[in-house]
Parts: structure tokens; C-alpha cells; sequence
């Protein structure tokens, strides 16, 4: 599978702009500041982004970042999804507490995927996937499949964020909140492109390995990086 990369975006609160992926790693920050970092989104009315989850605030920062085409197909990616806000509706079930409509409204898994078709007006197929730990990578087989049957630039959404307390134990990633957006293209497509991105399946890990922070730092930076992550072998080429 080979992509052409038009532009992309991210977040993360330690690293809230693409430029500063380029400090990629730092040390870590403390749980307290990382629950309180949260996108300002500006381009939101305020009304609207008080509703909004974290999770579904660091989509659409990352997207905004990205700046997308109008009216394009979409596909949002995540593993965990809302789960936060649907263990706060559960705990409030218990607690034989009202439940929040907006909470309850907003709870499904591919909530930013609504939520981004009515800020921006598009009207675009989109789809949502969750795939475990290979949800990244299953976003882009996603992707390359839609690009086989329609060549137009689409947009790939992934994000997540810490699971609750009471989960942990089956789920030490992500260590914090994380999101990135890709507008895409086949890798033949004659817009100016940032980077290409190739990947290729692999019987068996190798040494090199990767991550999302790998090589959103090498997108920041321009620089050519290539290894194993999620069970394929990833190639990232900025020339």
C-alpha cells in the first residue's frame, strides 16, 4: 500500500502543534497537567465546544491543523472511542443520577465523525473503525481500499486517549491523549505532496521498531524513517 501525504495535523498535550513534533520525545508531563491540557479551538463556538469530549476536541484540533478539502470522505479511527463519557453515564446509572441527554447523545463511538460532518457541512460518506491495538494501521487499509475504488483525496482521523482506572489493567496504551489527521491520496496523484507513505506487510517484527510519535517527528522534520509498527512495515519517504 503506497499513499501520497497532502497534509496532516496533530495533537497531543505535549505536542499541540506539528512544529512541535519536531522535540519529539520530551519527558513526560504529569498526569494533573495532561487531564487539564485541552485544545482551545477556536474555529468552534463556544456553545458547542463546551458539549464536546476531550477526545472528540483533540479530532477535531487535529483536523482543523490538517485543513481538509470540502465536502471529502472521512474516516475516523479509534480504538476505545468514547469510552470515558460511557463510564461516566454508567457510574451516573449507579449513582441513580440523571444522565446528561448531551452526555448520552454524544457517547457512541463515532461521535467526532458527527460532529465534524455538522461544523463543516460535509456531506461526505464517512466511516468509523476500531481494530484493538492495529486500529492505526487498519485506518490506512481502510484508506487504501477507498482509494482503489475513487482515486479523490479523503481525510484519516485516528485518536485516543487513556482508558479509565477501572480498565488499565487490560490497556496500557495510549499513555496519553493523542490525535492525528492525514488527508490522503494514491500514490500516483499529481498534487504536491509532503511525504509518501508505503507500507508493506511482514511475518515478524524487526528490531527497528516504530510508533505514531516516530514518524509524526519525521513528518515535522521532513526526515525519511522507515521500520516495523502494528504488525507492518512502514516507509516514510520526504524527498
Amino acid at each position: 500500500m503506497k499513499f501520497s501525504i497532502l497534509s496532516w495535523g496533530a495533537w497531543s498535550p505535549h505536542y499541540q502543534h506539528a512544529s512541535e513534533w519536531l522535540n519529539w520525545p520530551v519527558t513526560a508531563l504529569n498526569q494533573a497537567t495532561e487531564q487539564a491540557a485541552v485544545p482551545k479551538l477556536a474555529h468552534v463556538p463556544a456553545m458547542q465546544r463546551r458539549r464536546l469530549s476531550q477526545l472528540t476536541k483533540t479530532m477535531l484540533e487535529a483536523i482543523n491543523q490538517c485543513a481538509p478539502t470540502e465536502q471529502c470522505r472521512s474516516i475516523f479511527a479509534s480504538q476505545h472511542g468514547e469510552i470515558n463519557r460511557t463510564i461516566g453515564l454508567l457510574n451516573d446509572i449507579v449513582d441513580e443520577s440523571a444522565l446528561s441527554p448531551t452526555g448520552f447523545s454524544q457517547s457512541v463511538h463515532n461521535t467526532a465523525s458527527g460532529i465534524y460532518s455538522i461544523l463543516s457541512g460535509n456531506r461526505a460518506a464517512s466511516t468509523s473503525i476500531a481494530a484493538g491495538k492495529n486500529t492505526f494501521s487498519q485506518g490506512f487499509i481502510e484508506a487504501f481500499g477507498q482509494l482503489h475504488a475513487d482515486p479523490e483525496p479523503l481525510l484519516l482521523v485516528y485518536a485516543d486517549e487513556p482508558v479509565p482506572q477501572v480498565y488499565r489493567q487490560f490497556s496500557a496504551v495510549p499513555e496519553c491523549a493523542i490525535a492525528t489527521a492525514f488527508m490522503l491520496a494514491p500514490a500516483n496523484d499529481t498534487q504536491a505532496a509532503l511525504a509518501t507513505l508505503t507500507l508493506t506487510p511482514i511475518n515478524e517484527q524487526t528490531n527497528n521498531e516504530l510508533s505514531i510519535g516516530l514518524l509524526l517527528s519525521s513528518l515535522a522534520a521532513k526526515q525519511n524513517i522507515s521500520g516495523s509498527f502494528s504488525g507492518w512495515h512502514w516507509e516514510l519517504d520526504c524527498d
